[in-house]
Parts: C-alpha cells; sequence; structure tokens
C-alpha cells in the first residue's frame, strides 16, 4: 500500500495538477490531497472530512473472488449523479455492436495513418472504430478504434460505460487528468482508463494520434510467467497509478458518456474530476514499454509471438484469451541457421497490428507508423518478399540488433470485424496483397 502524504492542493485547473505516480499493478492503494481526507478504519463515515461524500466505484462483481474483485473508495466534492439528463450526442463513427458491420472479407487488409483533421477536433470527436467483435452490451469482446486530434478538451469530460480503454499514442504525448489523478503519456507508452472513470485528454504538443483498444470483457492483467519464472516481460513494479489529485472548479460544462456504442451528453455544473481522496484497487495507470524485459531464443527458431505479451484478458477457456496485447520492441536476436523474422503462418486467433515508431521487421516498406494491418482467422500472412529473400540469406552467425522499432498487436480468440469505414476509407491500402506475389518458387526435387 502506497499512501500519498502530499501537501495539500488547492489548484483550481488541471494543468497545474503535477503528476505522481504510485508503482505496482492491480495494488490496494490508498492517496489523499488533503491530510486526513481518507477515513481510517471503514470506508463510509456518517460524515467524511472536509465534507466530502463517500462513492464506491466498483468494476467487477460484489461477489467476485478477493483475487479478481475490483473496486475503489472516492471522498469526492460531489457524487457522480449530480449532472442534468443525458440526451443523444449522434455519431456515426463508432460502433459497439459487430453483429451489425458488413461481412468480413477473408483478405489481408492494411491501412496507412488517420490524417489529422483539418476542424478543430479533441480526443473524444476524434475517435473512429475500425474493428472488433462481440457486443458491449453483453460485456464480452472488444473495438479498437483509431484517434486523431487537434485540440484539448477544456470544459468537456468523458466516460466509457462500455470497456476499459487502452490507450496507445503513436504521435504526440497525451496529459489525461482522471477523476483518480492525473497521467502523461506519449509515444512508447501506455495508459488503461477503467470502465466508467471520467477523465478529460490535454495535447501539449498541439496535435496527437494513436490506437484505442476498448475491453469489453474480463479486466486486463498481467500473464502468469509459467516457466519463466518470477520475473520478465512487464514487470509490475513498472506499472504507475496517479496520486490523488482534485479540482474544484464549477461553470457551464458537458459530461459524454458512451453506452452500447452511442454517445451521450450532459450538462454538468462543476468539473466531476473532485476526488479529494481514494484507496482501492479500481484506477487508472500507465506503463512504458521501453520497460518490458524481452525474451528470446540464444539456440535456434524462436518462441511464439505470446512470449511478448504485456497483458492479457482472460476468457472462460483456461488458456485462451479473449484480448492479447503483444509488443514487438528493440531487441536482439542471436538464433542461429534461423528464419530470423516472425515466419509464415495462419493461425486460429486475428491479429490487429499498429505500429509506434521505425519499422516492423517482417515488413520491408507499406506498414507505416500510425497504419495498422489485419490478419483474421486462418488468413495467411508473413514477411513480404523483400524481407523473406534479405532474412534467408543473412549471416546468422552473429547476433543482429533489431532496433529502431516499436510494433504491437491486438490479438483476440474471435474474428476481428473490421467497420463500414475501415472497409471503405481511403486510408485502406488496395494493393497490400502484393507485397507477397514477388515470392519465388525455389522448390527444385534435385537439390537439397
Amino acid at each position: 500500500m502506497d499512501t500519498s502524504t502530499r501537501q495539500p492542493n488547492t489548484v483550481r485547473s488541471r494543468l497545474e495538477i503535477e503528476p505522481g505516480y504510485q508503482s505496482g499493478f492491480g495494488n490496494e492503494f490508498a492517496t489523499e490531497a488533503l491530510p486526513g481526507a481518507l477515513p481510517e478504519g471503514r470506508n463510509s463515515p456518517q460524515r467524511a472530512a472536509y465534507g466530502l461524500y463517500a462513492e464506491q466505484l466498483s468494476g467487477t462483481a460484489f461477489t467476485a473472488p478477493r483475487g479478481h474483485n475490483r473496486r475503489t473508495w472516492l471522498y469526492r466534492i460531489r457524487p457522480a449523479a449530480v449532472h442534468k439528463p443525458f440526451t443523444p450526442l449522434p455519431s456515426e463513427r463508432l460502433v459497439a455492436n459487430f453483429a451489425e458491420v458488413p461481412p468480413t472479407p477473408p483478405n489481408q487488409l492494411r491501412w496507412d495513418a488517420l490524417p489529422m483533421p483539418g476542424e478543430p477536433t479533441d480526443f473524444v470527436d476524434g475517435w473512429v472504430t475500425m474493428a472488433g467483435n462481440g457486443a458491449a452490451e453483453s460485456m464480452s469482446g472488444c473495438a479498437i478504434h483509431l484517434y486523431a486530434a487537434n485540440r484539448s478538451m477544456t470544459d468537456r469530460f468523458f466516460y466509457s460505460a462500455d470497456g476499459e480503454l487502452l490507450i496507445v499514442p503513436q504521435e504526440g504525448r497525451l496529459e489525461i487528468a482522471t477523476e483518480l489523478g492525473r497521467l502523461e503519456v506519449g509515444p512508447f507508452e501506455i495508459a488503461v482508463i477503467p470502465r466508467g472513470v471520467r477523465f478529460a485528454v490535454s495535447l501539449p504538443d498541439g496535435t496527437a494520434r494513436g490506437y484505442i483498444c476498448e475491453n469489453f470483457g474480463a479486466l486486463l492483467r498481467l500473464p502468469d510467467l509459467g516457466p519463466i519464472g518470477s520475473n520478465g516481460l512487464a514487470n509490475p513494479r513498472d506499472f504507475l497509478t496517479p496520486h490523488a489529485a482534485y479540482e474544484d472548479r464549477e461553470g457551464d460544462f458537458e459530461l459524454v458518456a458512451k453506452m452500447n456504442g452511442n454517445l451521450w451528453r450532459a450538462d454538468i455544473g462543476h468539473s466531476p474530476l473532485d476526488v479529494v481522496a481514494w484507496h482501492g484497487n479500481y484506477a487508472p495507470y500507465k506503463y512504458d514499454l521501453r520497460r518490458f524485459n524481452t525474451i528470446g531464443s540464444i539456440s535456434f527458431d524462436h518462441p511464439d509471438p505470446s512470449i511478448f505479451l504485456v497483458l492479457q484478458s482472460q476468457s472462460d477457456t483456461p488458456g485462451v484469451d479473449s484480448i492479447d496485447f503483444v509488443i514487438f520492441p528493440p531487441r536482439w536476436l542471436a538464433a542461429e541457421d534461423t528464419f530470423r523474422p516472425p515466419w509464415f503462418h495462419r493461425n486460429v486467433a486475428s491479429e490487429f497490428m499498429g505500429l509506434v515508431h521505425g519499422v516492423y521487421d517482417a515488413k520491408a516498406e507499406g506498414f507505416v507508423p500510425g497504419g495498422a494491418s489485419l490478419h483474421n482467422c486462418m488468413s495467411g500472412h508473413g514477411p513480404d518478399a523483400d524481407t523473406f529473400e534479405k532474412a534467408s540469406h543473412s549471416d546468422t552467425s552473429k547476433p543482429a540488433k533489431v532496433g529502431d522499432t516499436m510494433a504491437f498487436m491486438f490479438e483476440t480468440r474471435t474474428l476481428i470485424k473490421p467497420t463500414r469505414f475501415a472497409l471503405e476509407t481511403a486510408q485502406l491500402q488496395a494493393h497490400y496483397y502484393e507485397c507477397w506475389q514477388g515470392l519465388k518458387k525455389h522448390f527444385n526435387p534435385e537439390q537439397r
């Protein structure tokens, strides 16, 4: 347990709040921005300190096993119920029920990066759903979005009732002010905002672009390590959760909610980021992907890409996840007499890939930072022709560094269905299939 000992916080603007972090994954954190704001020995005193309201935020069922139970007690200036009624906020770019999208082709699909918007567009308005599966209403599956924004959220706040948000910035930093404190994230980092947590995003660089996996199912967790042992991959100490930091601000604000794929808006007369203290294990967090402890072969061949697993959302089938978040970071390749890039493969799982920086080692060109690809269940894919020829004749007697890269993958156990936008956008690369057409026939039955 990590209890904040910060001095009283009297700021009124989220931009004045200094971010501070507590280390660990899924810990029982306790933090207060005013001394004595956290009650001792109880959760709901008759009268909370400073005239605050006690409110519980539950991310799992009350009766979930202790090891899986996620909830946080908030001590706030006003309860979350204080706002005007919601009314629809039309948005044609979001999808949450993937039974209603066009038929999914078995083709390999790849997209260029979204252009930056020409009109003022904040983080929420900059979303577009590219693909997904399941449905938010059944709390199963996920939605994969891209975002491109050029305006900060100043008097606007947002939350998703559909799922937790795994945010992967590709260009531009995000300052995410949440009910439970403030996160600063940029390219090579990720942020996870739990379902229901209210937040606002500022853009210190003026523009930002990236990826979002909205997880409708079981909460993301660290995978077990099995024979790897007790250390390696993403280490718990490198995950950072914010200290409490509140703003006491009144005015004419807008609260936007996402429910079942639809957006709703409500007038609210105060900032909902008014939590002065909190304790629990249901909270936003960030992680620097450069801290991932990569593990690979030091003899021959290379292991399955599951060795690069950062976070997982487990399903009801042991060993089969609903979502895997996998990264392909800078690393050394040492396997001898081995084809070192990813091999040609067809998977029962489906893969949506993105590129944060540099070049992906299986594609010589065409897969650009900010872009994406989708290889669905049993669709053949792998290195392009140029990569295959180069890797087939490279010197594998010496280690080689894959240094200038940061790619990732959202992998799911069910089909990832592209939306109408994804299938019709100008960013869809019509000639992606051509990267494999140059693969030559080398077969010679007379020569081994």
